[in-house]
């Protein structure tokens, strides 16, 4: 039984034969601290190993840290004193945590250096990278909840949940960008949330979630500081900026000139699946959301990368962006169960989770394979290498 699905139209393979990187970072973080630090890391790595290997196994330690936390934590009580039925998490899972994002982050940052020292640089593995890091977003943020937990220091699994589309709108507005510019400007966020990030688990490895149980003049909590930081960012660093760059592509005449129809449509498949996910969520007979928060977290984060890996494929390849990829059937079906048949809420939420994660492993090994086989290229491989 053949399962392989031919994604790609021969407009995609095209375009991406034709595919040129323009990428511009100009956050002093990433310029004179990261990038140096990378530069050094990556002449320890023998030029046998692909770089699709480095972005591969970096995305493995985030998914690590999220089946550890979801052991130790999976309903995110452990962090709470007023739930002594779930055991607190061990500090040495924090610090565990702290090495497996030092990793990730470190992998993804030498990846494409691996990849010009072997002079093996190509669309394949920015699609990779790329397509991996959608996934990851969602990943990296379900865990530092865990941090802080379902606390009166914390937030609500439902303002955790806006809280992840704050940094799925972020994520996703950046290629969105780059589908209208022609260049990926690297936010300043990035380096600094991974690093915050790396900060906060090796603080609390060392104190506990007790140590983040304290709060600010004001009454702000240490959940809450945190929950203000990251939409201040977005406003503030982020928006305003995607904003400005998109602008100055059509007054300067360098980006892909679209008409306005055209420049927004990626933003439609995005729009119909916060739509169709927080009505779900909202009007819930059963509140899934208090019940299971994680699996609806992975099932719409997973639901989301597919989203965003069809627009980066779109972008790359300068081709059209799809406006309602297959894979938002299944949560819009689970909400109108919701709603007709209220006592299959549950298990609704249960096959979206296993649907969405089975059809975008299917979409994205089935795009892998065939830019393999277009490029005549290995993914784990470098073909015919000599020192």
């Amino acid at each position: 039984m053949n399962l392989e699905t031919e994604y790609l139209s021969e407009e995609h393979l095209t375009g991406f034969e034709n595919y040129k990187y323009s990428s511009l970072d100009t956050s002093p973080l990433s310029v004179y601290v990261m990038h140096p630090f990378w530069n050094k890391v990556v002449e320890y790595c023998p030029k046998w190993v692909a770089p699709n290997v480095l972005t591969f196994s970096g995305f493995l330690f985030t998914v690590l840290n999220f089946v550890v936390f979801a052991t130790f934590d999976y309903y995110f009580y452990a962090s709470s004193d007023d739930h002594s039925q779930y055991s607190p998490i061990p500090h040495w899972v924090f610090a565990i945590a702290a090495f497996n994002i030092f990793m990730a982050y470190t992998l993804d940052g030498i990846d494409g250096k691996q990849a010009r020292r072997t002079q093996t640089s190509g669309p394949l593995g920015e699609l990779f990278d790329h397509g991996l890091d959608s996934w990851t977003a969602m990943l990296i943020t379900v865990c530092m909840y865990s941090v802080f937990g379902r606390t009166d220091h914390s937030v609500s699994p439902l303002r955790m949940y806006f809280i992840l589309w704050n940094v799925f709108v972020n994520f996703y507005l950046s290629h969105w960008e780059k589908y209208n510019t022609g260049v990926l400007f690297l936010p300043w966020g990035y380096d600094a949330s991974m690093l915050a990030t790396i900060l906060v688990f090796i603080l609390t490895s060392v104190g506990g979630h007790e140590a983040w149980k304290f709060y600010l003049p004001g009454g702000i909590s240490a959940g809450i500081m945190f929950e203000m930081l990251l939409y201040v960012s977005a406003l503030v660093s982020n928006l305003p900026v995607v904003l400005w760059n998109i602008y100055k592509s059509y007054r300067d005449k360098t980006g892909k000139m679209r008409t306005f129809p055209e420049a927004i449509r990626p933003l439609v498949p995005l729009v119909l699946l916060f739509m169709i996910s927080t009505l779900w969520i909202l009007f819930s007979q059963q509140n899934v959301l208090e019940k299971d928060p994680r699996i609806i977290y992975f099932a719409i984060g997973t639901t989301f990368s597919n989203i965003c890996c069809r627009l980066i494929v779109s972008q790359m390849s300068n081709t059209r962006c799809e406006i309602l990829p297959w894979i938002l059937l299944p949560v819009t079906i689970a909400t109108i169960l919701s709603f007709v048949l209220p006592e299959m809420d549950l298990k609704s939420m249960y096959f979206v989770s296993i649907l969405s994660l089975l059809a975008h492993i299917h979409y994205g090994t089935c795009v892998v394979r065939q830019m393999c086989r277009h490029f005549r290229i290995h993914t784990f491989h470098i073909k015919d290498h000599s020192d």
